[in-house]
């Protein structure tokens, strides 16, 4: 893998003129698919990902400083160690890259034609990743809970694509999605004494047509669910009884995931995708923020 460092300062506002919110371009950019926003409160940097162009990028928005790693297979998710260093959701399984910038392999796991997809570190610094089939077969992804010692357990393994988890602030619930059913799914979280088993799952919302597929998802600290709607050119936000309470248009038509960043996890960045369409808007494939949007919880490292 090798890294290369550039710096930028984010641009001007412009404003979603159904709901006044105000956003900004963080990072321009014309990823592939870029997706998986992560905030290292360590290094005070956002993490992200663009998929299948085999890149790990990260952006300061204090000093505008970017970087971007090539990883040599495909990558659905980069995530904060404890320890230090990254954990990566790669297409053929669980790698580590330490401080020192050595990588390593915690977990391997080749099948063919399957890919990582997007990835989320449970309170209990327990890693979920999610897979999927390149050809989206139905059924052909998986969902599996990643130990830091490299124990692998798999949580659901009748999954399409699999996308955005979250927990709710208390860790009592856990928020899913696998984006064709058109669904945020919400679990039961057993006592950590139980291992984090998930039970009861149950529709929170459902996405209705035309208005696009939820993708990635982050929890706030009132416990709404913020999600990404893939094709639907928008991020939402739904309360913890499923209504629906805020929609952030956009100008980017396929928004794929987001995360709240920034000192005190005020600003919400979304990252897009250009991958498929004809005539990109010149943003897709950016990263925005919307400064103030909310505020977020601090995300457990890896404990790997």
């Amino acid at each position: 893998m090798t890294e290369h460092g550039t710096t930028t300062r984010r641009g001007t506002a412009a404003t979603g003129a159904a709901t006044g919110t105000a956003y900004e371009v963080a990072v321009r950019a014309e990823a592939s698919l870029g997706e998986g926003p992560t905030w290292d409160p360590a290094t005070g940097r956002l993490l992200w990902i663009d998929i299948l162009n085999s890149r790990v990028h990260t952006y300061d928005p204090a000093t505008g400083r970017r970087t971007v790693r090539r990883t040599d297979q495909h990558v659905g998710a980069v995530k904060p160690r404890a320890g230090g260093g990254l954990v990566l959701n790669l297409r053929d399984g669980i790698g580590l890259l330490d401080p020192d910038d050595t990588f390593r392999w915690l977990h391997r796991e080749l099948v063919p034609g399957r890919r990582a997809n997007d990835a989320a570190v449970a309170p209990d610094g327990t890693l979920w990743t999610g897979t999927m089939r390149y050809d989206e077969a139905p059924g052909g992804g998986t969902l599996s809970r990643v130990g830091g010692d490299g124990t692998v357990e798999s949580v659901l393994d009748d999954v399409t694509v699999s996308n955005g988890t979250g927990w709710s602030p208390d860790g009592r619930l856990m928020y899913y999605v696998d984006t064709p059913t058109r669904r945020i799914d919400v679990f039961d979280v057993a006592a950590e004494a139980a291992g984090g088993r998930i039970t009861g799952r149950r529709p929170l919302a459902t996405i209705e047509d035309g208005a696009g597929f939820p993708d990635g998802l982050c929890v706030d600290a009132e416990g709404c669910v913020w999600v990404a709607l893939w094709d639907g050119g928008a991020v939402r936000r739904y309360t913890p009884s499923g209504d629906l309470d805020r929609v952030i248009p956009l100008p980017v038509p396929r928004v794929t995931a987001c995360a709240f960043g920034g000192p005190d996890l005020t600003d919400l960045y979304i990252t897009t995708a250009r991958v498929g369409l004809t005539a990109p808007h010149p943003l897709a494939g950016s990263v925005l923020v919307v400064p103030g949007a909310g505020r977020g919880v601090a995300q457990p490292a890896f404990a790997g």
